[in-house]
């Protein structure tokens, strides 16, 4: 049974500190999985409906009463400058072939994961529940506070730094990170970061070509309801 965000974590205000990255399936395509997200819903375990959901194995749990207080943006395409194919979610689910490109030999053994993913088309994919450690941000530190992984959650667009991102992944990141800040208000448009933000020197994602005055501008345009959906009663 879902419930809207907000209520969801109320109800199950830390699950991390009880479980690990467990809880959801290997493979769920859900009829809406492959679509822009417009309406969602967070369950008491962390995973949002409809979702396609890839179970990574590269998470755990996060500190004890370590709820998410910070939300990343990173952008990914395997290989580089390449979009679609399975390449990302084999890489996050350890299953990467290094024989299948050049490029793959250097990071088939890396153990990443993101808790969401956002394709071209906005299709997207989560890989951990919001209430696990996915590991995402690397060495990092937010405000002085060190080790993001902690307690962040890490949305990866599929993009480069010099790549414009599409109008659909704007609408799904929109989607999502009204649902994010309405279940941990923790999370305000000033603790929505780039993975650049938080790795200075050693990463720039999602680069210039992410328009964060668009995002926040979109994402502040009409107020969230309890299930992420974006309200229309001032425009009918």
């Amino acid at each position: 049974m879902f419930t809207p965000c907000e209520q969801s974590i109320r109800k199950n205000p830390n699950p991390g500190n009880r479980q690990a990255c467990g809880g959801g399936r290997d493979l769920i395509d859900q009829p809406d999985a492959q679509r822009p997200v417009d309406a969602i819903r967070l369950d008491a375990s962390g995973w949002l409906d409809p979702v396609r959901r890839l179970q990574s194995p590269h998470c755990d749990a996060r500190p004890p009463d370590t709820p998410p207080e910070l939300l990343v943006i990173h952008n990914i395409s395997l290989p580089p400058g390449e979009f679609g194919g399975p390449w990302i979610d084999h890489l996050f689910l350890g299953r990467l072939d290094p024989h299948a490109h050049a490029y793959f030999k250097g990071i088939a053994q890396l153990r990443v994961s993101a808790h969401l993913l956002v394709r071209r088309d906005g299709a997207v994919t989560q890989y951990a529940p919001l209430t696990a450690r996915a590991w995402h941000a690397g060495a990092s530190c937010f405000g002085g506070r060190p080790a993001c992984n902690d307690y962040s959650i890490g949305i990866e667009l599929e993009g480069t730094d010099q790549t414009p991102y599409a109008d659909a992944q704007y609408g799904s990141l929109q989607t999502l990170g009204r649902c994010i800040m309405a279940a941990y208000p923790a999370i305000t448009p000033g603790r929505i970061v780039g993975h650049a933000d938080i790795a200075p020197g050693r990463k720039t994602d999602p680069g210039p070509a992410f328009d964060w005055a668009r995002f926040r501008h979109e994402l502040r345009a009409a107020p969230s309801t309890p299930d992420g959906n974006r309200s229309h009663a001032s425009n009918p």
